[in-house]
């Protein structure tokens, strides 16, 4: 069993289905409504419990109906949430979601607990990082504790995992402390300094994150699959041929199966295939929780489209 140990955020996240882009002061009809938890964080904490793992999660809430919304899941899911802080005077993020036809997707958040997290939260933790296989975390916290997550991961010999999103440009040293850095392409732009747009193939900007410390750089190129960079290969990780109705929680699906498949013992090219067929799995279905399978859940549906 994977012992994974989670730093993150917790968002309540709103999702309406619409028919396409609306123009500024517009009032578009949507469909599909759908307002459960979210976050990254918990997202892939909830997704590698479903699949296996043993999750503790750090994150903080705000006090507020949303707060008492996250306990309840992580108690229902199995998840350690015992350093789960609830903030006074502070409100849980919110993310809302705009998910077009095609399953793509546009989302806009307000963090505002999980900016109030700190690296003496994760200090207080590393008993929890001694005791786990992997750590993992992502970029809807503030930088500190994303940081020292990583750092006391590495000191103590643990695989650290880095999904950097919502990517932001951040102090390159971190990077040294990073085993597998997981962003999409426009990420992986961000976090050089680029331009979102910037026409470099990924192989390239992969290289660079390499270049900057990063161990592996696992690509995730959505419809196109993921392509796993190291400083001696390339390998593309196909995907598989599906009707998506929601990428929202997708890439969450991917990263956490990741953890659990490495966790597991399997080579970091076959545990990334593993991972395509979960994000597959949760691209086809509206909102991001019920999209998150089970163990069985994913196997029965890998044994199908594999």
């Amino acid at each position: 069993m994977t012992r994974l140990f989670v730093v993150g955020s917790y968002n309540e996240g709103l999702t309406i289905r619409v028919p396409r882009m609306p123009a500024l002061g517009e009032s578009l009809p949507g469909d599909s409504f759908d307002m459960g938890p979210g976050g990254k964080g918990s997202n892939q904490a909830i997704a590698a419990a479903r699949l296996g793992a043993q999750v503790s999660f750090l994150a903080c809430v705000g006090d507020d109906i949303f707060a008492d919304r996250a306990l309840q899941l992580y108690a229902k899911e199995g998840i350690a949430a015992d350093k789960v802080h609830r903030l006074p005077d502070a409100h849980t993020g919110i993310g809302f979601v705009n998910v077009l036809p095609d399953g793509e997707n546009w989302i806009t958040v307000d963090l505002g607990a999980n900016l109030l997290m700190t690296a003496d939260q994760v200090r207080d933790c590393e008993a929890l990082i001694r005791a786990s296989d992997i750590v993992m975390t992502q970029f809807e916290v503030s930088p500190e504790p994303v940081a020292e997550a990583l750092a006391l991961g590495r000191a103590h010999g643990k695989l650290t995992i880095c999904n950097p999103a919502p990517a932001r440009s951040v102090d390159p040293a971190m990077f040294a402390d990073v085993d597998i850095l997981t962003p999409n392409a426009t990420e992986a732009r961000i976090l050089l300094g680029l331009p979102p747009d910037d026409p470099s193939p990924v192989e390239v900007l992969a290289g660079k994150l390499l270049d900057c410390g990063v161990g592996t750089v696992i690509v995730t190129l959505g419809e196109r699959g993921a392509l796993i960079v190291s400083r001696d290969s390339a390998k593309h990780i196909p995907a598989l041929a599906i009707d998506a109705l929601d990428v929202t929680g997708a890439g969450d699906s991917f990263n956490a199966a990741l953890a659990v498949f490495l966790g597991e013992g399997l080579s970091i090219e076959d545990a990334a295939r593993r991972a395509v067929v979960s994000g597959a799995y949760t691209a086809m279905h509206i909102g991001v929780i019920g999209g998150l399978p089970s163990r069985a859940e994913y196997e029965r549906f890998a044994s199908e489209k594999v």
